[in-house]
């Protein structure tokens, strides 16, 4: 449900104006209902009454802010000045925009950093526009999922090492998203359980493993002193 409130004004369109400055939001993105017109009374002095409205901020549909969304990516793309095209689409509540391109690796980077800034970039700027709006995800070349499975596949196989050593082992650096899908597979394996260390870009997972008679397993989130948060996108 929608959220309203109400404001006031001498006149209704000063009630609107305060409205869209304390929403951060333009007067066609809300939904506007007066209350009260408002009156100046008689020479202004005697009964004078406040406009008083109701606001609440429009719903966009799905398909309406996908095209938002395309818009937006198109016009920071075109800044890179390569043959691109955008297809955008809703999956899983989510928006999933699909760069095309010859030069798809510019677009998504070491490790998919740049994919990720873009992402960013483009939430920020559709939020500003839309009051509530999904989720955006950027991918090119379907990297998101198979940047995923590859970070499965290393999990199990750190996993396997601690295990067989019966030492701890630790991953390379990563972001909040790649280490979140690390703990979230070896929260599943027995014998071994994880948790992040290091600081901002040197953060990383390490997977210890759990001895006979220690029933702790996985749950890097709830053994780290500091949880790793959901990223923005819900890209995991």
């Amino acid at each position: 449900m929608v959220e309203s409130r109400e404001f006031e004004g001498k006149t209704v369109e000063e009630a609107i104006d305060k409205a869209c400055r304390e929403l951060n939001l333009k007067r066609e993105q809300l939904q506007i209902d007066v209350i009260t017109s408002g009156s100046s009374g008689i020479f202004g002095i005697v009964g004078t009454r406040k406009a008083r409205i109701r606001v609440s901020p429009k719903e966009m549909l799905p398909d309406d802010q996908v095209k938002l969304a395309k818009e937006v990516l198109e016009n920071i793309l075109n800044t890179f000045d390569v043959p691109v095209v955008v297809e955008g689409s809703v999956k899983n509540d989510q928006i999933y925009l699909d760069i095309i391109s010859n030069g798809s690796g510019l677009f998504i980077g070491r490790r998919g950093q740049t994919l990720d800034a873009l992402q960013y970039i483009v939430n920020k700027i559709v939020k500003k526009e839309i009051s509530r709006c999904l989720p955006i995800v950027v991918d090119s070349e379907n990297y998101r999922e198979r940047r995923k499975k590859s970070l499965v596949d290393l999990a199990k196989q750190l996993g396997r090492k601690a295990r067989k050593s019966s030492k701890p082992v630790a991953s390379s650096p990563m972001n909040a998203h790649d280490r979140r899908i690390i703990h979230l597979t070896l929260k599943k394996e027995k014998g071994v359980r994880t948790k992040s260390k290091g600081e901002g870009a040197f953060r990383k997972v390490v997977v210890f493993p759990v001895r006979k008679g220690n029933s702790t397993r996985g749950g890097a989130q709830g053994s780290s002193s500091r949880k790793d948060p959901p990223q923005a996108g819900r890209d995991e």
